[in-house]
């Protein structure tokens, strides 16, 4: 799972290098030449569009979601790995929803042949389909790990899904915040 965090990390990393150079030799272009190559809003839209997506299937990984922990670091052990598979499950149960609602886009685009009110005139199935395979991979992701919590919890392994599932502590948080500064 981390390497997919990872591999999709700089795959979006790349793609908004790519964007700020296209919009640096826009700008330079308009300036210098008084010309335009138009459409960097346009491609702009279509890497914050897949970022998104992708950023849930990093945010699932890295345990970065937003949970409310108040009360959960109280309960008993057991309890709280069944409730760590409730929140994996819920975000899996979350990925299906973005996919069926997603379908119907993409079908539209592919019944309409839609195409960007844009100068470039992009055919949308394009970058929808970037978009919606990152709400595929979170889908995925999110049911595999269910499935780990689920099978940790029932084997007892409790330990193991605290360690795997639950929120990330502060202690954990500045730790690898520490880790990330000696690597630079």
């Amino acid at each position: 799972m981390e390497r997919i965090a990872q591999w999709i990390s700089r795959l979006f990393g790349a793609a908004l290098l790519f964007l700020s150079g296209f919009v640096a030799l826009e700008t330079l272009l308009r300036k210098l030449f008084n010309t335009s190559l138009q459409g960097a809003d346009e491609l702009g839209g279509y890497v914050l569009a897949f970022g998104a997506s992708a950023a849930f299937v990093v945010a699932l990984i890295d345990r970065a979601h937003v949970r409310i922990d108040v009360l959960h670091q109280k309960f008993p052990l057991r309890l709280q790995a069944w409730i760590d598979f409730a929140a994996v499950l819920s975000l899996g149960v979350l990925g299906l929803f973005f996919l069926y609602v997603g379908w119907f886009v993409i079908k539209d685009t592919i019944a309409y042949k839609s195409t960007a009110a844009t100068p470039w005139r992009t055919p949308l199935i394009y970058p929808q389909a970037a978009w919606y395979a990152g709400l595929a991979i979170f889908a995925l992701c999110s049911f595999w790990l269910s499935l780990r919590a689920l099978r940790l919890v029932l084997a007892g392994r409790i330990g193991e899904v605290i360690h795997e599932f639950n929120p990330k502590t502060a202690e954990e948080e500045l730790a690898e915040e520490l880790d990330q500064l000696s690597i630079r």
